[in-house]
């Protein structure tokens, strides 16, 4: 059994991930990425194997339950220049997102045969555009896609996936704080509750730093007047 650990991208992103790699694949007669059915998305850990199913969902519900609001964006293209070539969307991830992988790499990586660079602190966040069957194509795929306006779209991670075989196996949610079997991991109810969760979490969010902004701005203020006053008597000194 081959197991991977990934997020899916959602929304916007999604779209334009999914349009890109099928604009690539179609143009240029490619088929890496899109040969069993293209989702767009970034991987955390693996492929790896392991035989021991049921602590691998159980480390992932522990790490899960870590985390809540985990953003990043996406941020431009870039690619992998080594023997084989691969050519990505850009993942800026935020401090959160980083510590979330490396508690997974730390946790998987006890128990199963991960790979290398799932243990690398410089570890690359990237989606992938195309890859495989683009090597003597390489430079004409990447001027293409340089000539598109680079994206900057920000998302939220709100899914761990576990793939089984290609195939989601569970995801934990952040949102809803659960672990999810594949059929409440595919409905549209669940995922309109995720949504509807986030909306919620940033929304609070949003108006956290909204009230610690008026405190630093009320502060600065303050700030300023004393020393005004102070630096005018020790002026008059």
């Amino acid at each position: 059994m081959v197991y991977l650990i990934e997020f899916r991208f959602h929304g916007y992103a999604k779209w334009y991930a999914k349009n890109l790699i099928y604009d690539v694949a179609r143009k240029f007669n490619v088929k890496g990425v899109t040969e069993n059915r293209a989702v767009p998305h970034i991987s955390l850990f693996g492929p790896f194997q392991t035989n021991d199913e049921r602590r691998l969902v159980s480390e992932i519900i522990s790490v899960g339950k870590r985390y809540d609001l985990v953003p990043f964006r996406i941020r431009g293209f870039n690619f992998f220049n080594n023997r084989k070539k691969v050519i990505y969307l850009d993942i800026e991830p935020s401090e959160e997102l980083k510590c979330m992988r490396r508690d997974i790499s730390y946790s998987l990586s006890k128990f199963s045969n991960g790979k290398s660079f799932d243990n690398n602190h410089n570890f690359t966040f990237h989606a992938t555009v195309a890859f495989k069957d683009i090597d003597y194509k390489f430079d004409r795929i990447w001027n293409y896609i340089q000539q598109n306006q680079e994206p900057y779209i920000h998302q939220h991670l709100l899914r761990i996936t576990i793939i089984k075989n290609s195939r989601i196996l569970y995801e934990y949610d952040l949102m809803q704080k659960r672990l999810l079997n594949r059929r409440q991991a595919l409905s549209k109810s669940s995922w309109n509750r995720t949504i509807e969760l986030l909306k919620q979490k940033t929304s609070d969010f949003n108006q956290d730093i909204d009230v610690i902004q008026k405190h630093e701005s009320v502060w600065d203020k303050i700030k300023s007047f004393l020393e005004n006053i102070f630096g005018k008597r020790n002026n008059m000194k």
